[in-house]
């Protein structure tokens, strides 16, 4: 017994050791890796995701404003602002003169994408150093919040 472990324990080391792949293939992907293009935001400043085009009207659409605070309490306020405080994440104030609607309610819905794929948003997350959480909001509760938004930066 005293010497099945010593030779059980040189073979497992050897076996650990031992190449699975040429060491041609390992430098072939690494090189693949750093070589890769960056990312490209071909998307005009709307984001990634289903919103395409948001048509804003005037003057704001109250109860859709009314839904969108109730919303911010509820899902966003413990993170955001409706100062340019950040707290968790970056305050809300004047974000509808800085990002188009498109970005904002695709931010609000695609988070994940977002913040995978598009510069602005990971720039954000550079600043902030937290990831949005995917609060599963709808297309219709983020135009709800959009429009909560754009009250909140002084929209009539």
């Amino acid at each position: 017994m005293k010497k099945v472990i010593p030779v059980l324990v040189v073979s497992l080391l050897a076996a650990a050791c031992a190449p699975d792949k040429p060491k041609q293939q390992e430098k072939d992907a690494y090189d693949s890796y750093e070589t890769a293009e960056p990312l490209k935001n071909d998307h005009d400043g709307k984001g990634i995701g289903q919103v395409k085009d948001v048509t804003l009207n005037t003057p704001l659409e109250q109860e859709r404003v009314g839904r969108g605070k109730a919303i911010y309490e509820m899902k966003c306020s413990a993170c955001h602002q409706l100062t340019d405080q950040r707290v968790v994440g970056p305050g809300w104030k004047d974000v509808t003169t800085r990002r188009k609607p498109e970005w904002i309610m695709n931010m609000v819905t695609n988070v994940d994408v977002m913040l995978d794929q598009d510069a602005e948003a990971q720039k954000l997350l550079e600043l902030c150093l937290t990831r949005m959480p995917n609060q599963n909001v709808s297309i219709g509760d983020a135009r709800d919040i959009l429009e909560f938004m754009r009250q909140n930066d002084g929209e009539k």
